[in-house]
């Protein structure tokens, strides 16, 4: 049997939810590019059309509609490519989350996705009904046939899948469309089914990955094509749009009268395959939080941010990361200090807004502090001063940001960490107040991390923020550790329990000492109500509070 060789490419956009007209333009876009290229095929994210994920967007019979006439469309502007398109199809009342395969102007075929996740972030059960068939596609070359197969995300995760099915029916390559959200280190996972798959079954798989923030998702790209060998031959770079060009020798078969599509591959010389390296974990991390803070940013039409400068090393990380990602002209911070206040943290965020060229607005609380102590004196008589007045402190900060937000327009950067957040160590209408909240799922040992893996590329944030010891600064010499474990600790705790799903059994049988792990467990247990209440922060863990995790807030089971 003898082969040829087929040029396919991989359109890694980054689409915007509910922007039908937009994505469309940025599709026909790629499409048109990918045939100055030579290509033959190109494949498309999964629900490209749509954005993903759309929710409770796909309720609506009106949307569903667009999107079909939306599909229509570019089928009339693609003619001798075929593009493998993600969309939304409806039969009768049904739904299903699809992929187009469209040559010569037309919608040729229809694949539906059989395998719907339900888990984490996925929520497909509510919305689609799953796919029954996994056949295959024939395609007339060169008066031979290329058979080819279509899967979209989840299909080609498991045996069960249609990727054998396919590869028994004679497919050559299986093109698997996705929209797979990011977490640390996902790509190895990926790459690890895909060539697992494509060894087992003797088949290229090209597997085309969505890139962009949606809310507190990020989609990494890193598009790849592995083949029957087992090996990744190309990689699209991570968290950026790219066209993705790889050549592959498929076999061509016997013509037959059968064939729905048609390919007439150009002479063309071949091209090195685009071959992007893995990224180190906080290379990965730092640039999927300036991806998702932009996209979140821009797709939500702010103008600028502001951000609560303490002195401290969440405030720094999370006003360089929105520098970086925004640049410094639509940055502000705000430096409120108290009678609490180290002249070193003053110090610190002067010198880290000046090493970052953002404006710094100094606000003083002290006199609105003393005001609010003031009102409050017959009323609180007869009592000593506890954590209400630290947190009438930090929620006069909040207030000061969010009428900063209401005037201009601004989104508040709120900057608490996943430690803070698990345990509730953060105030809640106070330092939790704002619009977006970058750090939420990055535990702060991490924050550590990305701040001294920032610093290797042009120091902004000063050492002596790196390594002071935590504190709020709400009383005097206050310490993190006046409440919590060390964060070494503690990061490890909150993994097993928060993460793993560990019980507090298994956490103490890891070698933590019970009543602080007890402890641990009753402070992430009672803070449910607050996370309720936190804004949305992007996802980069496994596990992050929301929909990967959905706790109740009235909750007895101490197990």
């Amino acid at each position: 049997m003898k082969k040829t060789s087929i040029r396919i490419a991989c359109g890694q956009i980054n689409t915007t939810v509910g922007d039908l007209t937009g994505n469309a333009g940025k599709i026909v876009d790629f499409i048109k590019r990918a045939q100055e290229l030579g290509a033959d095929i190109i494949a498309f994210p999964e629900l490209a059309i749509t954005g993903y994920p759309p929710e409770d967007l796909l309720l609506k019979q009106s949307f569903i509609e667009d999107n079909i006439k939306t599909l229509k469309f570019i089928a009339s502007q693609t003619d001798e490519i075929i593009a493998i398109l993600g969309f939304v199809d409806m039969i009768k009342s049904k739904i299903f989350n699809a992929a187009a395969i469209i040559n010569q102007k037309k919608i040729k075929a229809v694949y539906h996705k059989i395998l719907l996740p339900n888990y984490g972030v996925f929520d497909e059960v509510r919305y689609f009904t799953p796919g029954d068939t996994g056949s295959v596609f024939k395609v007339q070359i060169q008066n031979g046939l290329c058979i080819f197969g279509v899967s979209i995300c989840e299909d080609i995760w498991h045996d069960i899948g249609p990727t054998h099915k396919q590869a028994k029916s004679g497919a050559s390559f299986i093109i698997n469309i996705n929209a797979s959200p990011y977490h640390m280190e996902k790509i190895k996972e990926r790459e690890k089914i895909a060539t697992g798959m494509a060894k087992k079954n003797n088949v290229y798989i090209v597997y085309t990955n969505l890139v962009g923030g949606q809310d507190e998702l990020v989609f990494d790209g890193q598009s790849f094509v592995a083949s029957p060998a087992g090996k990744v031959i190309s990689r699209a770079q991570a968290f950026k749009e790219q066209l993705l060009i790889t050549d592959i020798e498929v076999e061509v078969r016997k013509f037959r009268n059968d064939a729905e599509l048609y390919m007439k591959p150009k002479e063309k010389k071949p091209v090195p395959a685009f071959f992007a390296k893995h990224l180190s974990v906080e290379d990965e991390v730092y640039h999927a939080l300036i991806l998702g803070l932009r996209d979140y940013v821009e797709k939500n039409s702010f103008s600028k941010v502001v951000v609560g400068i303490s002195g401290g090393i969440d405030s720094a990380l999370v006003t360089t990361i929105a520098v970086d990602a925004l640049g410094k002209e639509k940055v502000k911070g705000v430096f409120m200090p108290s009678r609490f206040t180290s002249q070193q943290s003053e110090i610190d965020a002067k010198k880290l807004a000046e090493n970052l060229g953002i404006e710094l607005m100094t606000i003083p609380i002290d006199e609105i502090f003393a005001s609010y102590l003031r009102t409050l004196e017959k009323y609180f008589k007869g009592t000593k001063p506890d954590i209400t007045e630290e947190n009438i402190q930090a929620r006069i900060r909040g207030n000061i940001l969010m009428a900063l937000s209401n005037k201009f327009g601004y989104l508040v950067l709120t900057t608490g960490n996943k430690s803070e957040v698990s345990t509730g160590y953060a105030t809640l209408y106070g330092d939790m107040a704002g619009g977006f909240a970058i750090l939420k799922d990055v535990p702060k040992t991490l924050v550590y991390r990305l701040a001294e893996y920032r610093n290797h590329s042009g120091k902004v944030i000063p050492d002596s923020i790196i390594k002071k010891e935590p504190t709020a600064e709400l009383k005097p010499n206050q310490k993190d550790t006046d409440t919590l474990p060390p964060y070494e600790i503690l990061d490890k705790i909150l993994k097993m329990y928060v993460e793993d799903n560990k019980s507090i059994t298994g956490i103490i049988k890891s070698g933590f000492e019970e009543t602080m792990v007890r402890k641990i467990v009753r402070m992430v247990d009672k803070s449910e109500y607050k996370r309720r209440q936190a804004p949305p922060g992007i996802k980069i863990t496994p596990r992050s509070f929301g929909k990967d995790r959905r706790m109740p807030i009235t909750n007895k089971y101490q197990g």
